[in-house]
């Protein structure tokens, strides 16, 4: 298939072509290409081929995937896409995301319309959940050290800016530290601007140590990058390391343990860390919604990357946990289809866990220890 640049598509009259996204959906929740419609070839290549029946024969028709790899022989998998007009967006989605870096100037009217935003038209949504959560949970307290994990994400990239607002508002008296991670990266990452976040980087290799891993490499993966955030959080003097969960990853958790785990748990808003003493992990958006989330990074045109290594094209993403967004995302499709008969639903889930009642439980641990409820009978 042959190839086209982003500032080649750029320059292309814009009624002249059709943006296909053949991520899947898992993908395409970090962002698409704006009016460009979704097409997955490997859920059913049938369909597939019946709704590009269903387009106009004169248009050229652009696919993309994530780094451009898979679209550029997708001709030779698929060989009914030889009768159009084909091109493959070389760089795929994270090429097109590297091709929006602005300007100097750019970047400091873009900063200024995310605050902005922040303080004003998302400051219910957002500001006010985040500064919930961390009162009500004690996220934060006086003398804190906070290093903030960013990982290019939407969430994390909101996380931050949250934490440099309310530092604005000298309630309490804490240090921060940006704290981003490269496990091995491509280089053409580091390019993405940072929005006004001072980040510290630090180096690792974990990508290469699962490289050679067959078995679950993504949850390994994450379990690996915890690790040496806490000792490089450490190693900078802070006293706790700061994640991006909202309050939807916290219902799906709950959910997946008992659909996938044959458990009852949650992902908890603070801990202590087993293996670091002294120091804790928070979850500052845990009352923070997701769709608030994307909408205020579609307000400001905002464009983030997924997890960039090698595995990205072959298998769903890995979130944070260690779990892959395939699960999560049948997980999501169940909450949202329980929500249509029940709109409290989700925050049923949420607050199932709040209110667990031990003289209705057969079992259950505490500190490790297994208790039956005929221990006590």
């Amino acid at each position: 298939m042959n190839e086209i640049t982003c500032e080649e598509l750029s320059g292309l009259n814009r009624s002249s072509y059709i943006l296909i996204d053949i991520r899947d959906e898992g993908l395409r929740a970090y962002g698409m290409m704006p009016d460009a419609i979704s097409i997955e070839f490997n859920v059913d290549n049938n369909k597939a081929e019946e709704l590009l029946n269903d387009l106009p024969v004169d248009k050229k028709l652009i696919f993309y995937c994530d780094i451009g790899r898979r679209t550029l022989y997708l001709d030779d998998e698929f060989t009914f896409l030889k009768e159009y007009e084909c091109y493959s967006l070389n760089g795929g989605y994270i090429g097109y995301v590297r091709s929006r870096i602005s300007s100097e100037e750019d970047i400091v009217e873009k900063q200024h319309k995310v605050e902005e935003s922040i303080r004003k038209t998302y400051h219910k949504r957002l500001f006010t959940p985040f500064a919930k959560a961390c009162k009500t949970y004690k996220l934060i307290e006086e003398g804190d050290h906070i290093a903030v994990c960013i990982s290019g994400g939407k969430d994390s990239m909101l996380m931050a800016k949250l934490f440099q607002e309310i530092k604005k508002h000298r309630q309490c008296n804490f240090e921060l530290t940006f704290l981003v991670m490269d496990p091995g990266y491509n280089e053409d990452n580091r390019a993405l601007k940072a929005l006004g976040i001072p980040i510290t980087i630090f180096e690792s290799d974990i990508f290469n140590a699962v490289d050679t891993i067959d078995k679950s490499p993504c949850y390994i993966c994450a379990r690996m990058r915890r690790g040496y955030l806490y000792s490089k959080a450490k190693e900078l003097g802070c006293n706790k390391i700061a994640l991006g969960h909202h309050y939807d990853d916290v219902i799906e958790t709950i959910l997946m343990g008992m659909l996938y785990g044959a458990q009852i748990q949650t992902m908890m808003p603070k801990l202590h860390s087993t293996n670091f003493e002294g120091m804790e992990l928070i979850r500052p958006l845990y009352l923070v919604r997701e769709h608030d989330i994307c909408a205020w990074r579609d307000y400001n045109d905002l464009h983030f990357l997924q997890c960039a290594c090698h595995f990205t094209e072959t298998c769903s993403t890995c979130h944070e946990d260690g779990t892959t967004s395939s699960k999560r995302l049948e997980t999501k499709k169940l909450i949202a289809a329980l929500k249509k008969e029940n709109p409290f639903v989700e925050s049923n889930i949420f607050r199932s866990v709040e209110n667990v009642n031990l003289d209705t439980v057969i079992a259950y641990k505490k500190n490790m220890v297994r208790h039956h409820f005929l221990d006590e009978y």
